[in-house]
């Protein structure tokens, strides 16, 4: 069923709209977009904490998405299972499950939201259309875009929670 879905996507394909596809995936390689805007984050003290979670959660989501499921899970990506859509980006060298993209979009757009809302929702629109690409270009299945929003939404909560219960704790005076 879902390489049904992939291959009804695979009817969206346009001229003008492939390279915004490649341009949206590329934005999420190895989560480098959102940890530059965690660092970034982190420079001002107004969003510093915000910074500092969002680096935290997406450790937490690299240790258990990257490292943990996506090996055990071992899934092949869908160009593998059906090498017959024409792929136009390079083969990830990684498996399917869960998407590291929308893992990382998702993991950082949650933080981003539940401290600044309005620019959280723009980031979250964006870690959707990243998430969107993903399959758009055949790499993930549509599970593995659901696995990775519910991961790092699970994991941005989860730090978040952490270093509110810390900031309670321990008084404002605290970075985290």
């Amino acid at each position: 069923m879902e390489l049904e879905i992939l291959h009804g996507i695979q009817g969206l394909h346009r001229e003008w709209l492939d390279p915004l596809m490649i341009f949206l995936s590329a934005l999420g390689n190895h989560g480098l977009f959102w940890i530059l805007l965690s660092i970034v984050l982190t420079i001002p003290k107004r969003t510093r904490t915000c910074g500092l979670t969002m680096l935290g959660a997406m450790a937490l989501s690299f240790l258990l998405g990257n490292i943990l499921l996506k090996n055990i899970i071992a899934r092949p990506r869908p160009f593998a299972v059906d090498p017959s859509v024409r792929l136009l980006v390079p083969e990830p060298g990684e498996y399917s499950f869960p998407s590291g993209h929308t893992l990382n979009g998702f993991t950082a757009a949650t933080v981003l939201f539940l401290y600044f809302k309005r620019a959280g929702l723009g980031a979250l629109l964006l870690a959707g259309a990243i998430a969107f690409s993903r399959m758009y270009l055949f790499v993930h299945y549509p599970t593995d875009i659901l696995g990775g929003l519910l991961l790092g939404v699970a994991d941005a909560l989860a730090v978040y929670f952490i270093v509110k219960k810390r900031k309670e704790r321990y008084g404002k005076k605290t970075s985290l």
